[in-house]
Protein backbone atom coordinates (compact mmCIF):
# COMPACT_ATOMS: atom_id res chain seq x y z
CA UNK A 1 0.00 0.00 0.00
CA UNK A 2 1.00 3.66 -0.35
CA UNK A 3 2.02 4.00 3.28
CA UNK A 4 4.50 1.15 2.94
CA UNK A 5 5.99 2.39 -0.31
CA UNK A 6 6.38 6.01 0.60
CA UNK A 7 7.72 5.15 4.03
CA UNK A 8 10.44 2.97 2.49
CA UNK A 9 11.48 5.65 0.04
CA UNK A 10 11.45 8.54 2.48
CA UNK A 11 13.28 6.59 5.13
CA UNK A 12 16.21 6.37 2.72
CA UNK A 13 15.68 9.91 1.47
CA UNK A 14 15.66 11.31 4.95
CA UNK A 15 18.92 9.62 5.84
CA UNK A 16 20.54 11.28 2.85
CA UNK A 17 18.88 14.61 3.52
CA UNK A 18 19.68 14.71 7.20
CA UNK A 19 16.02 14.58 8.25
CA UNK A 20 16.85 12.76 11.46
CA UNK A 21 14.83 14.56 14.07
CA UNK A 22 17.47 17.06 15.13
CA UNK A 23 16.50 20.62 15.93
CA UNK A 24 16.63 22.90 12.89
CA UNK A 25 18.90 25.91 12.72
CA UNK A 26 18.29 29.60 12.36
CA UNK A 27 18.55 29.48 8.56
CA UNK A 28 15.07 27.97 8.57
CA UNK A 29 13.67 31.29 9.76
CA UNK A 30 14.69 32.99 6.53
CA UNK A 31 11.63 31.77 4.58
CA UNK A 32 9.01 34.31 3.59
CA UNK A 33 6.07 35.06 5.87
CA UNK A 34 7.57 33.42 8.94
CA UNK A 35 6.45 35.92 11.56
CA UNK A 36 3.01 36.03 13.19
CA UNK A 37 0.62 38.52 11.68
CA UNK A 38 -2.46 40.14 13.14
CA UNK A 39 -5.37 39.83 10.74
CA UNK A 40 -8.87 41.12 11.12
CA UNK A 41 -10.95 38.17 9.99
CA UNK A 42 -11.06 34.47 9.28
CA UNK A 43 -11.67 35.34 5.63
CA UNK A 44 -8.31 37.07 5.40
CA UNK A 45 -6.60 34.09 6.99
CA UNK A 46 -8.30 31.73 4.55
CA UNK A 47 -7.25 33.92 1.63
CA UNK A 48 -3.69 33.96 2.88
CA UNK A 49 -3.24 30.23 3.39
CA UNK A 50 -4.94 29.46 0.09
CA UNK A 51 -2.69 31.86 -1.79
CA UNK A 52 0.48 30.49 -0.19
CA UNK A 53 -0.37 26.84 -0.76
CA UNK A 54 -1.60 27.58 -4.29
CA UNK A 55 1.81 29.08 -4.99
CA UNK A 56 3.47 25.72 -4.31
CA UNK A 57 1.83 24.59 -7.57
CA UNK A 58 2.19 27.89 -9.41
CA UNK A 59 5.53 29.53 -8.63
CA UNK A 60 6.99 26.29 -7.30
CA UNK A 61 6.02 24.09 -10.26
CA UNK A 62 8.56 22.08 -12.23
CA UNK A 63 9.23 24.48 -15.14
CA UNK A 64 9.34 22.08 -18.11
CA UNK A 65 5.96 20.46 -17.44
CA UNK A 66 4.23 22.99 -15.22
CA UNK A 67 3.34 20.05 -12.97
CA UNK A 68 4.02 19.67 -9.26
CA UNK A 69 7.42 18.90 -7.81
CA UNK A 70 7.27 15.98 -5.41
CA UNK A 71 8.84 18.11 -2.68
CA UNK A 72 10.27 21.56 -2.12
CA UNK A 73 12.89 21.98 0.59
CA UNK A 74 13.63 25.57 1.50
CA UNK A 75 16.84 24.40 3.20
CA UNK A 76 17.96 23.07 -0.23
CA UNK A 77 18.86 19.68 1.21
CA UNK A 78 17.53 16.96 -1.08
CA UNK A 79 17.80 13.16 -1.21
CA UNK A 80 19.44 11.31 -4.07
CA UNK A 81 16.49 11.97 -6.39
CA UNK A 82 16.54 15.24 -8.29
CA UNK A 83 14.60 18.11 -6.74
CA UNK A 84 12.59 18.42 -9.98
CA UNK A 85 10.98 14.98 -9.76
CA UNK A 86 7.31 15.31 -10.78
CA UNK A 87 4.55 13.73 -8.71
CA UNK A 88 1.51 12.48 -10.62
CA UNK A 89 -0.96 12.38 -7.73
CA UNK A 90 0.27 15.67 -6.31
CA UNK A 91 -0.07 17.21 -9.76
CA UNK A 92 -3.74 16.25 -9.78
CA UNK A 93 -4.15 18.18 -6.54
CA UNK A 94 -2.18 21.03 -8.08
CA UNK A 95 -4.47 21.28 -11.11
CA UNK A 96 -7.40 21.78 -8.75
CA UNK A 97 -5.41 24.34 -6.76
CA UNK A 98 -4.90 26.37 -9.93
CA UNK A 99 -8.67 26.48 -10.42
CA UNK A 100 -8.85 27.91 -6.91
CA UNK A 101 -6.27 30.47 -7.97
CA UNK A 102 -8.48 31.64 -10.84
CA UNK A 103 -11.57 31.95 -8.67
CA UNK A 104 -9.71 33.77 -5.87
CA UNK A 105 -8.05 36.19 -8.29
CA UNK A 106 -4.50 35.00 -7.70
CA UNK A 107 -4.05 34.48 -11.46
CA UNK A 108 -6.13 35.13 -14.56
CA UNK A 109 -8.09 32.57 -16.51
CA UNK A 110 -5.72 33.14 -19.44
CA UNK A 111 -2.66 32.42 -17.30
CA UNK A 112 -4.23 29.21 -16.05
CA UNK A 113 -5.18 28.15 -19.57
CA UNK A 114 -1.59 28.57 -20.74
CA UNK A 115 -0.31 26.49 -17.82
CA UNK A 116 -2.88 23.76 -18.42
CA UNK A 117 -1.97 23.59 -22.11
CA UNK A 118 1.67 23.08 -21.16
CA UNK A 119 0.83 20.33 -18.68
CA UNK A 120 -1.44 18.48 -21.10
CA UNK A 121 1.16 18.58 -23.85
CA UNK A 122 3.63 17.09 -21.39
CA UNK A 123 1.23 14.41 -20.12
CA UNK A 124 0.33 13.33 -23.65
CA UNK A 125 3.98 12.53 -24.39
CA UNK A 126 5.02 11.22 -20.96
CA UNK A 127 5.43 7.54 -20.16
CA UNK A 128 2.18 5.66 -19.63
CA UNK A 129 1.50 2.00 -19.01
CA UNK A 130 -1.87 0.85 -20.35
CA UNK A 131 -2.91 4.47 -19.99
CA UNK A 132 -1.72 4.90 -16.41
CA UNK A 133 1.12 7.23 -15.51
CA UNK A 134 3.86 6.18 -13.08
CA UNK A 135 4.10 7.54 -9.57
CA UNK A 136 6.95 9.88 -10.55
CA UNK A 137 8.27 11.36 -13.77
CA UNK A 138 11.50 13.05 -14.74
CA UNK A 139 11.15 16.44 -16.48
CA UNK A 140 11.97 14.52 -19.67
CA UNK A 141 8.68 12.65 -19.33
CA UNK A 142 10.44 9.38 -18.55
CA UNK A 143 9.59 7.28 -15.52
CA UNK A 144 11.46 7.94 -12.29
CA UNK A 145 11.12 4.68 -10.32
CA UNK A 146 9.44 5.15 -6.96
CA UNK A 147 11.01 1.95 -5.65
CA UNK A 148 12.92 -1.00 -7.09
CA UNK A 149 9.92 -2.60 -8.80
CA UNK A 150 7.64 0.43 -8.94
CA UNK A 151 8.69 1.59 -12.40
CA UNK A 152 5.42 1.26 -14.29
CA UNK A 153 1.80 2.31 -14.04
CA UNK A 154 0.45 3.53 -10.70
CA UNK A 155 -3.34 3.40 -10.85
CA UNK A 156 -3.98 5.22 -7.56
CA UNK A 157 -1.75 8.17 -8.48
CA UNK A 158 -3.36 8.17 -11.92
CA UNK A 159 -6.80 8.37 -10.31
CA UNK A 160 -5.77 11.44 -8.32
CA UNK A 161 -4.52 13.05 -11.53
CA UNK A 162 -7.68 12.18 -13.47
CA UNK A 163 -9.83 13.59 -10.66
CA UNK A 164 -8.06 16.92 -11.12
CA UNK A 165 -8.15 16.76 -14.91
CA UNK A 166 -11.90 16.16 -14.98
CA UNK A 167 -12.47 19.18 -12.75
CA UNK A 168 -10.43 21.26 -15.19
CA UNK A 169 -12.43 19.86 -18.09
CA UNK A 170 -15.72 20.85 -16.51
CA UNK A 171 -14.38 24.34 -15.80
CA UNK A 172 -13.43 25.01 -19.43
CA UNK A 173 -15.69 22.80 -21.56
CA UNK A 174 -18.24 25.52 -22.39
CA UNK A 175 -15.63 28.22 -22.99
CA UNK A 176 -13.83 29.57 -26.03
CA UNK A 177 -12.77 27.25 -28.87
CA UNK A 178 -9.30 27.14 -27.34
CA UNK A 179 -10.74 26.16 -23.96
CA UNK A 180 -12.96 23.54 -25.54
CA UNK A 181 -9.89 22.08 -27.26
CA UNK A 182 -8.27 21.78 -23.82
CA UNK A 183 -11.33 19.92 -22.54
CA UNK A 184 -11.19 17.55 -25.49
CA UNK A 185 -7.52 16.75 -24.79
CA UNK A 186 -8.44 15.89 -21.23
CA UNK A 187 -11.19 13.60 -22.47
CA UNK A 188 -8.72 11.70 -24.64
CA UNK A 189 -6.31 11.21 -21.74
CA UNK A 190 -9.16 10.02 -19.52
CA UNK A 191 -10.38 7.57 -22.15
CA UNK A 192 -6.88 6.14 -22.58
CA UNK A 193 -6.63 4.81 -19.02
CA UNK A 194 -7.19 1.05 -19.11
CA UNK A 195 -8.74 0.60 -15.68
CA UNK A 196 -9.91 -2.92 -16.49
CA UNK A 197 -6.33 -3.98 -17.35
CA UNK A 198 -5.45 -3.44 -13.70
CA UNK A 199 -7.74 -6.28 -12.63
CA UNK A 200 -4.86 -8.58 -13.62
CA UNK A 201 -6.74 -10.57 -16.20
CA UNK A 202 -10.22 -10.26 -14.76
CA UNK A 203 -9.78 -10.69 -11.00
CA UNK A 204 -12.50 -8.97 -9.01
CA UNK A 205 -10.19 -6.35 -7.56
CA UNK A 206 -8.06 -3.48 -8.85
CA UNK A 207 -4.29 -3.74 -8.55
CA UNK A 208 -2.23 -0.69 -7.71
CA UNK A 209 0.75 -1.30 -10.03
CA UNK A 210 1.87 -2.91 -13.24
CA UNK A 211 5.35 -2.75 -14.73
CA UNK A 212 6.60 -3.92 -18.13
CA UNK A 213 9.81 -4.97 -16.35
CA UNK A 214 8.32 -6.61 -13.26
CA UNK A 215 4.79 -7.41 -14.38
CA UNK A 216 2.51 -7.75 -11.29
CA UNK A 217 5.33 -8.36 -8.81
CA UNK A 218 4.32 -5.40 -6.62
CA UNK A 219 1.19 -7.44 -5.84
CA UNK A 220 -0.95 -4.77 -4.17
CA UNK A 221 -4.66 -5.49 -4.63
CA UNK A 222 -6.52 -2.44 -3.30
CA UNK A 223 -9.29 -3.31 -0.88
CA UNK A 224 -10.63 -2.09 2.42
CA UNK A 225 -11.16 1.54 3.30
CA UNK A 226 -8.25 3.89 2.57
CA UNK A 227 -7.51 6.88 0.31
CA UNK A 228 -8.23 5.03 -2.95
CA UNK A 229 -12.05 5.17 -3.17
CA UNK A 230 -11.78 7.58 -6.09
CA UNK A 231 -9.88 4.94 -8.11
CA UNK A 232 -12.81 2.52 -7.99
CA UNK A 233 -15.32 5.25 -8.83
CA UNK A 234 -13.33 6.42 -11.85
CA UNK A 235 -12.77 2.84 -12.96
CA UNK A 236 -16.52 2.25 -12.92
CA UNK A 237 -17.12 5.58 -14.68
CA UNK A 238 -14.65 5.03 -17.52
CA UNK A 239 -16.33 5.42 -20.93
CA UNK A 240 -13.80 3.08 -22.57
CA UNK A 241 -12.30 0.62 -20.03
CA UNK A 242 -14.76 0.26 -17.16
CA UNK A 243 -14.94 -2.28 -14.35
CA UNK A 244 -18.21 -3.79 -13.23
CA UNK A 245 -19.88 -3.41 -9.85
CA UNK A 246 -18.66 -6.80 -8.69
CA UNK A 247 -15.06 -5.56 -8.72
CA UNK A 248 -16.10 -2.81 -6.32
CA UNK A 249 -18.06 -5.14 -4.08
CA UNK A 250 -15.54 -7.99 -3.93
CA UNK A 251 -12.35 -5.96 -4.25
CA UNK A 252 -12.82 -2.62 -2.52
CA UNK A 253 -15.52 -3.68 -0.07
CA UNK A 254 -14.05 -7.17 0.52
CA UNK A 255 -17.45 -8.86 0.23
CA UNK A 256 -18.90 -6.53 2.86
CA UNK A 257 -16.09 -6.89 5.42
CA UNK A 258 -15.39 -3.18 4.97
CA UNK A 259 -18.45 -2.40 7.13
CA UNK A 260 -16.92 -3.83 10.32
CA UNK A 261 -16.63 -0.49 12.07
CA UNK A 262 -15.88 0.39 15.68
CA UNK A 263 -16.45 3.20 18.17
CA UNK A 264 -13.40 5.30 18.97
CA UNK A 265 -13.34 8.43 21.12
CA UNK A 266 -17.11 8.04 21.32
CA UNK A 267 -17.63 8.21 17.55
CA UNK A 268 -18.48 5.52 15.01
CA UNK A 269 -15.76 4.98 12.44
CA UNK A 270 -18.43 3.91 9.93
CA UNK A 271 -16.05 1.60 8.03
CA UNK A 272 -13.21 -0.75 8.88
CA UNK A 273 -10.12 1.40 8.34
CA UNK A 274 -7.63 -1.45 8.52
CA UNK A 275 -7.77 -4.96 7.17
CA UNK A 276 -4.69 -6.45 8.82
CA UNK A 277 -4.41 -4.85 12.27
CA UNK A 278 -6.53 -3.37 15.01
CA UNK A 279 -6.01 0.32 14.25
CA UNK A 280 -9.38 2.08 14.57
CA UNK A 281 -8.74 4.98 12.15
CA UNK A 282 -6.21 5.89 9.53
CA UNK A 283 -4.21 9.07 8.97
CA UNK A 284 -6.41 11.99 7.98
CA UNK A 285 -5.37 12.14 4.33
CA UNK A 286 -7.81 9.28 3.83
CA UNK A 287 -10.62 11.80 4.35
CA UNK A 288 -9.13 14.20 1.82
CA UNK A 289 -7.58 12.70 -1.31
CA UNK A 290 -10.64 11.01 -2.80
CA UNK A 291 -12.87 13.88 -1.72
CA UNK A 292 -11.12 16.79 -3.33
CA UNK A 293 -13.63 16.36 -6.14
CA UNK A 294 -15.96 13.63 -4.89
CA UNK A 295 -18.50 15.45 -2.71
CA UNK A 296 -19.17 13.43 0.46
CA UNK A 297 -22.15 15.57 1.49
CA UNK A 298 -25.20 13.36 1.22
CA UNK A 299 -23.13 10.64 -0.45
CA UNK A 300 -24.12 7.10 0.55
CA UNK A 301 -23.89 3.59 -0.78
CA UNK A 302 -24.66 0.17 0.66
CA UNK A 303 -21.60 0.43 2.91
CA UNK A 304 -21.37 3.93 4.34
CA UNK A 305 -22.56 7.47 4.82
CA UNK A 306 -19.46 9.25 3.56
CA UNK A 307 -20.14 12.58 5.24
CA UNK A 308 -20.47 10.82 8.59
CA UNK A 309 -17.37 8.74 7.82
CA UNK A 310 -15.14 11.73 7.09
CA UNK A 311 -16.56 14.05 9.72
CA UNK A 312 -16.15 11.44 12.45
CA UNK A 313 -12.66 10.67 11.19
CA UNK A 314 -11.62 14.30 11.60
CA UNK A 315 -13.39 14.68 14.95
CA UNK A 316 -11.67 11.57 16.31
CA UNK A 317 -8.29 13.12 15.49
CA UNK A 318 -9.34 16.38 17.11
CA UNK A 319 -10.60 14.65 20.26
CA UNK A 320 -7.40 12.65 20.49
CA UNK A 321 -5.20 15.73 20.33
CA UNK A 322 -7.43 17.63 22.74
CA UNK A 323 -7.50 14.84 25.31
CA UNK A 324 -3.78 14.24 24.62
CA UNK A 325 -3.44 10.85 26.35
CA UNK A 326 0.33 10.83 25.73
CA UNK A 327 0.84 14.22 27.34
CA UNK A 328 2.62 15.70 24.33
CA UNK A 329 3.64 19.33 24.61
CA UNK A 330 1.59 21.71 22.46
CA UNK A 331 -1.37 19.45 21.75
CA UNK A 332 -4.61 21.37 22.27
CA UNK A 333 -8.03 22.08 20.81
CA UNK A 334 -6.35 24.60 18.48
CA UNK A 335 -3.24 22.53 17.72
CA UNK A 336 -4.20 19.15 16.32
CA UNK A 337 -4.19 16.84 13.31
CA UNK A 338 -2.30 13.66 12.43
CA UNK A 339 -1.56 12.30 8.98
CA UNK A 340 1.24 10.82 6.89
CA UNK A 341 4.03 13.36 6.62
CA UNK A 342 7.65 14.06 7.38
CA UNK A 343 8.45 13.09 10.94
CA UNK A 344 11.11 13.00 13.64
CA UNK A 345 12.54 9.83 12.15
CA UNK A 346 12.06 9.99 8.40
CA UNK A 347 8.38 9.73 7.36
CA UNK A 348 5.47 8.30 9.34
CA UNK A 349 1.77 7.53 9.05
CA UNK A 350 0.69 9.49 12.14
CA UNK A 351 -2.71 8.58 13.60
CA UNK A 352 -4.19 8.41 17.12
CA UNK A 353 -2.96 4.90 17.87
CA UNK A 354 0.43 5.63 16.29
CA UNK A 355 1.11 9.11 17.61
CA UNK A 356 4.70 10.35 17.74
CA UNK A 357 3.97 13.86 18.96
CA UNK A 358 4.07 15.29 15.42
CA UNK A 359 1.40 17.64 14.07
CA UNK A 360 0.91 17.82 10.28
CA UNK A 361 -0.89 21.07 9.34
CA UNK A 362 -2.57 19.59 6.26
CA UNK A 363 -4.57 17.28 8.55
CA UNK A 364 -6.58 20.02 10.26
CA UNK A 365 -6.58 22.54 7.40
CA UNK A 366 -7.79 20.10 4.73
CA UNK A 367 -10.50 18.93 7.14
CA UNK A 368 -12.09 22.41 7.02
CA UNK A 369 -15.38 21.17 5.47
CA UNK A 370 -15.79 18.51 8.19
CA UNK A 371 -14.64 20.45 11.26
CA UNK A 372 -14.85 24.14 10.39
CA UNK A 373 -14.68 25.51 13.94
CA UNK A 374 -11.80 23.25 14.95
CA UNK A 375 -9.91 23.79 11.68
CA UNK A 376 -10.30 27.56 11.85
CA UNK A 377 -8.97 27.50 15.40
CA UNK A 378 -5.88 25.68 14.13
CA UNK A 379 -5.50 28.17 11.27
CA UNK A 380 -5.67 31.11 13.68
CA UNK A 381 -3.12 29.44 15.96
CA UNK A 382 -0.70 28.82 13.12
CA UNK A 383 -0.83 32.36 11.75
CA UNK A 384 -1.12 34.41 14.94
CA UNK A 385 0.42 32.51 17.85
CA UNK A 386 3.76 31.17 16.62
CA UNK A 387 6.65 32.56 14.59
CA UNK A 388 8.56 29.82 12.81
CA UNK A 389 6.19 27.30 11.19
CA UNK A 390 5.00 29.29 8.16
CA UNK A 391 7.12 29.68 5.04
CA UNK A 392 6.90 30.66 1.41
CA UNK A 393 4.31 28.02 0.53
CA UNK A 394 2.28 28.07 3.74
CA UNK A 395 2.67 25.91 6.85
CA UNK A 396 5.64 23.57 6.78
CA UNK A 397 4.88 19.90 6.35
CA UNK A 398 5.11 18.91 10.03
CA UNK A 399 6.33 20.04 13.43
CA UNK A 400 6.66 18.86 17.00
CA UNK A 401 6.70 21.04 20.10
CA UNK A 402 7.35 17.89 22.11
CA UNK A 403 10.62 17.27 20.30
CA UNK A 404 11.45 20.92 19.49
CA UNK A 405 11.52 19.94 15.80
CA UNK A 406 10.47 21.15 12.40
CA UNK A 407 11.97 21.37 8.93
CA UNK A 408 11.34 24.07 6.28
CA UNK A 409 10.10 21.50 3.79
CA UNK A 410 6.96 20.75 1.81
CA UNK A 411 5.39 17.76 0.07
CA UNK A 412 2.97 18.27 -2.82
CA UNK A 413 0.56 15.62 -1.57
CA UNK A 414 0.24 17.51 1.74
CA UNK A 415 0.08 21.10 0.44
CA UNK A 416 -2.39 20.30 -2.36
CA UNK A 417 -5.42 19.32 -0.29
CA UNK A 418 -5.22 22.57 1.73
CA UNK A 419 -6.38 25.16 -0.86
CA UNK A 420 -8.76 22.68 -2.50
CA UNK A 421 -10.60 21.53 0.62
CA UNK A 422 -10.70 25.07 2.01
CA UNK A 423 -12.32 26.14 -1.25
CA UNK A 424 -14.83 23.31 -0.98
CA UNK A 425 -15.63 24.64 2.50
CA UNK A 426 -15.98 28.20 1.22
CA UNK A 427 -17.76 27.72 -2.11
CA UNK A 428 -17.93 24.02 -2.99
CA UNK A 429 -16.13 24.84 -6.26
CA UNK A 430 -14.23 21.60 -6.86
CA UNK A 431 -17.10 19.44 -5.62
CA UNK A 432 -19.48 21.18 -8.05
CA UNK A 433 -17.13 20.74 -10.99
CA UNK A 434 -16.23 17.10 -10.48
CA UNK A 435 -19.75 15.99 -9.59
CA UNK A 436 -21.10 17.70 -12.74
CA UNK A 437 -19.22 15.27 -14.98
CA UNK A 438 -21.79 12.99 -16.61
CA UNK A 439 -19.50 9.98 -16.79
CA UNK A 440 -18.65 10.31 -13.09
CA UNK A 441 -22.35 10.43 -12.30
CA UNK A 442 -22.97 7.29 -14.34
CA UNK A 443 -20.14 5.53 -12.53
CA UNK A 444 -21.50 6.47 -9.12
CA UNK A 445 -24.95 5.20 -10.03
CA UNK A 446 -23.48 2.02 -11.45
CA UNK A 447 -21.88 1.28 -8.09
CA UNK A 448 -25.09 2.04 -6.20
CA UNK A 449 -24.24 5.45 -4.79
CA UNK A 450 -26.95 7.90 -3.84
CA UNK A 451 -26.45 11.65 -3.55
CA UNK A 452 -28.45 14.82 -3.80
CA UNK A 453 -25.74 15.96 -6.20
CA UNK A 454 -26.48 13.27 -8.78
CA UNK A 455 -28.62 14.23 -11.76
CA UNK A 456 -31.32 11.59 -11.91
CA UNK A 457 -31.63 12.06 -15.67
CA UNK A 458 -28.04 11.07 -16.39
Amino acid sequence: MRLVLISVFLAVASLVAGCNGQKTNENQRLADNSTPTSVSSDEELLDRVQRQTFNYFWDGAEPTSGLARERIHLDNIYPSHDKDIITIGGSGFGLMSILVGIERGFITREQALERFEKTLNFLEKADRFHGAWPHWLHPSGKTAPFSAKDDGGDLVETAFLIQGLLAVKEYFKEGTPREQQLAQKIQRLWEAVEWDWYTKGGEKVLYWHWSPNHNWDMNFPVGGYNEALIMYILAAASPTHPIDKEVYEKGWARNGAITKDTVYYGLETELDHYEHDASPVGPLFWAHYSHLGLNPKGLKDQYADYWKLNTNHAKIHHRHCTENPNGYQGYAANCWGLTSSYSIQFYSAHRPDSDLGVISPTAALASMPYTPEESLAFLRFMYTEQDSLIGKYGPYDAFSFEHNWYLPRYLAIDQGPIPVMIENYRSGLLWKLFMANEEVQKGLKKLGFQSTHLDLDV
